[in-house]
């Protein structure tokens, strides 16, 4: 999707810092941290939110849950924890729309998120 911010960094329109790449999936950090440690895992494949992930191809989806476990355990995140989150709607604070998951980890999070 050309206008999608996410479409440009995965085609290296724009710079981002890059933490993993794949064939299916890119994990970038994000521009502005909400932890220590905040990264955004994106599939290479454009769709908008959670909502349409039936587009998607079940090994894409079993793909980047892995890729999440795996950069997690290489940053030690498993140690004391860490959050996945998938915004989904303005409402809920996503301001790009490409589905991405956001990776945080190296603090403490509080229960109910919000």
């Amino acid at each position: 999707m050309e206008d999608c911010l996410f479409c440009k960094i995965l085609n290296k329109e724009i710079e981002s810092n890059i933490v993993f790449e794949s064939d299916n999936v890119l994990i970038i950090k994000d521009i502005s941290p909400k932890a220590p440690v905040h990264l955004l895992a994106l599939p290479k494949e454009h769709i908008s939110s959670i909502l349409e992930i039936d587009k998607l191809d079940s090994r894409l989806i079993k793909e980047l849950m892995e890729t999440i476990s795996k950069v997690a355990l290489k940053l030690g995140l498993d140690e004391e924890g860490f959050r996945v989150v998938i915004n989904t709607g303005s409402g809920a604070g996503q301001s790009v729309n490409h589905l991405h998951f956001h990776i945080l980890g190296k603090r403490k999070f509080n229960w109910p998120p919000g």
